[in-house]
């Protein structure tokens, strides 16, 4: 195969295919990772709003104050 006028074997080639795919799953798999931690993160936010923690310390701190 020529490419810019060189030839490249093909095991070359599929070698460099078998590095790309390998390198795209393992960013793939981290940002999976980030992404669950986002959405456990902010379900854990979710759930302290609807307990009501965050309106409990805004009242303590305005007492104080």
């Amino acid at each position: 195969m020529d490419v810019f006028g060189f030839t490249l074997p093909l095991w070359a080639i599929f070698l460099g295919g078998i590095i790309i795919v390998v390198v795209a799953w393992k960013l793939i798999k981290f940002a999976l990772k980030v992404l669950l931690v986002l959405v456990v993160f902010f379900a854990v936010l979710v759930g302290l709003d609807v307990l009501g923690v965050f309106n409990f310390i805004q009242d303590i701190l305005s007492n104080i104050a």
